[in-house]
């Protein structure tokens, strides 16, 4: 069986406070990598990071903004004289706002591009160098179900993880010489914070879930050992890809 434990990786999560990406530093650093934690909140990333340390885990917490370059930039230094040269990078990092597309403000619309899309785009600018030095390297980027299909009020959500799904297509085919992966995961209903209006909404609640032909919501650690996989020697042969996790509700 090939290996599935990251013993010896070094891997950078962002938007690690909570939710998804809480869960995926989790379990990354559960398989053995020591993990950068990288969010806005410091006394949540402390939080995450004890908890790690708690469990016989490594872990490094780094506050940042991932839409601003200049600390994408220091963070990216700091990581690597902390922690060590990056050999995984999960962009999870998101924003939602939900509204009708003409009710959007630009300053709203930049908001959401802002941290969906050029967060990607600066941290991967920034820690794909170290990859290509060691000739190895795992990227996952979150995209979502909305990058596949969409919903009313999703209109900047989803151009941001349609944008997504085609950085990493890019970046798949760029940094294939360089023995570095490139994979999206999508992400249909999990009980994070960004779904919190849907699930304190008890119309769009029920019509989330009549959506879901397996009947349920995710499991957080679902997208943990998802993550693991797509970052393990195991993984080697895919690239390129959007891994869809939800329930069979883009099957329909």
């Amino acid at each position: 069986m090939i290996n599935q434990r990251l013993d010896g990786r070094i891997a950078v999560v962002t938007g690690a406070s909570k939710g998804l990406g809480k869960q995926m530093a989790e379990s990354l650093a559960e398989a053995g990598a020591t993990v950068a934690l990288i969010a806005r909140s410091g006394d949540l990333l402390e939080g995450v990071r004890e908890g790690i340390i708690s469990r016989g885990g490594k872990a490094f917490t780094f506050v940042a903004d991932v839409s601003d370059e200049s600390q994408v930039a220091t963070v990216a230094a700091e990581v690597r004289r902390q922690a060590g040269v990056p050999d995984i990078l999960i962009n999870n990092a998101g924003i939602n706002i939900r509204k009708p597309l003409h009710e959007y403000t630009l300053a709203e619309w930049r908001q959401v591009m802002s941290t969906n899309v050029d967060g990607p785009f600066l941290c991967t600018r920034a820690f794909v160098p170290g990859m290509m030095e060691k000739k190895f390297g795992r990227i996952i980027s979150i995209a979502s179900t909305m990058g596949h299909v969409s919903l009313p009020q999703r209109a900047a959500y989803s151009a941001s993880k349609f944008a997504v799904l085609g950085i990493t297509k890019t970046l798949a085919l760029e940094l294939a010489p360089y023995n570095i992966t490139a994979n999206a995961i999508s992400p249909g209903p999990f009980a994070t914070e960004i779904a919190r209006v849907v699930m304190d909404d008890p119309v769009q609640l029920a019509d989330f879930n009549r959506r879901i032909p397996l009947g349920r919501w995710g499991k957080l650690e679902e997208i943990g050992a998802l993550a693991v996989y797509l970052c393990s020697e195991a993984s080697g042969f895919i690239t390129g890809t959007a891994i869809v996790i939800d329930g069979g509700w883009t099957a329909q």
